[in-house]
């Protein structure tokens, strides 16, 4: 129970502290296949985020800096202090936002196809956070619909876990959980594209690790933002999974876990400095980059067997 609302989390393991933050309509299964494999050497903390899994789903805020700050609230009642952050989808948002609102908090930060960094978006999602969705959303859980959804979902290059998928759009059937959703995607998306950009506070993650993962056929947060994001973040790894969609981290999980570990045992935590926070700010954005080529050579690629 956080602020009155009940907060939903999975938490296993001891040693350092990973943070998995899902994306918009998913919960913290996504990342149930990682969590057991890493609980034997690290604490694992995964939250269904404000109005989505088995946490309460309010008339409530529901923008990125909302959400980062319900995290850092979560971890407060923890007793956790310091967590490396691994965010997917609108979960890499709030990472970031979470990195930017307290940074003395976050040793790493790892993000997998993130919004926020760039505006373009799926057409679908565009439509969703559009006036009067809200209306239609409840009519494509209806059996007759289900074949016109799993086309949705394919054309979304997510057939590898369309299964998994289709059972979260269906939760949208109940009020509640529809609501909470639209709030969601209408705080950081609306018919032009994704409205929340991180790019221009980028350049202060240049102290903390940070680890891009992204799937080439990604057409909901597309690969281009992944390499906007790399140029922005000064000493940034990337990593791209070789024909996989959204969702690298459950398409390829032994693949994953493997770039996540390297990560983990070649990067020191970061150590906030107050003071060179300040020279940052005071520096601001530095020159705007070239625009992202469309291939990083030095990008490792990594073959997520799609």
């Amino acid at each position: 129970m956080v602020h009155g609302y009940e907060r939903a989390y999975r938490m296993a393991g001891r040693g350092p502290v990973l943070l998995f933050l899902h994306g918009i309509g998913d919960d913290s299964s996504t990342w149930l296949e990682l969590l057991e494999s890493l609980a034997d050497d690290f604490t694992v903390i995964a939250p269904d985020l404000l109005g989505h899994g088995a946490s309460a789903k309010p008339r409530a805020d529901y923008s990125v800096a909302a959400y980062a700050c319900g995290m850092r609230d979560l971890l407060t009642t923890l007793d956790v202090d310091r967590v490396t952050v691994v965010g997917h989808s609108l979960g890499g948002g709030v990472a970031m936002q979470f990195a930017y609102q307290f940074p003395e908090r976050c040793e790493r930060l790892v993000l997998v196809g993130s919004g926020g960094v760039g505006a373009s978006v799926h057409p679908l999602l565009r439509l969703a956070a559009a006036p009067g969705a809200g209306l239609l959303l409840p009519l494509l859980g209806a059996q007759p619909a289900l074949p016109v959804l799993r086309k949705l979902a394919e054309s979304l290059r997510i057939s590898d876990d369309l299964d998994y998928v289709v059972a979260r759009y269906l939760r949208l059937v109940e009020p509640g959980t529809r609501s909470a959703f639209l709030r969601t995607l209408r705080s950081v998306v609306d018919w032009r594209g994704q409205v929340v950009n991180m790019l221009d506070r980028c350049y202060l993650t240049q102290g903390i690790p940070t680890l891009l993962v992204w799937g080439t056929e990604d057409r909901v947060v597309p690969s281009g933002h992944a390499l906007r994001a790399h140029r922005a973040m000064p000493g940034s790894r990337l990593v791209l999974f070789e024909g996989a969609g959204h969702f690298p981290h459950r398409s390829a999980p032994k693949q994953f876990l493997e770039v996540l570990l390297e990560f983990l045992a070649e990067t020191p935590p970061a150590e906030y400095d107050r003071a060179r926070w300040g020279e940052l700010l005071r520096a601001g954005r530095p020159a705007e980059q070239p625009p992202a080529s469309a291939e990083i050579p030095d990008a490792p690629t990594v073959s997520s067997g799609t």
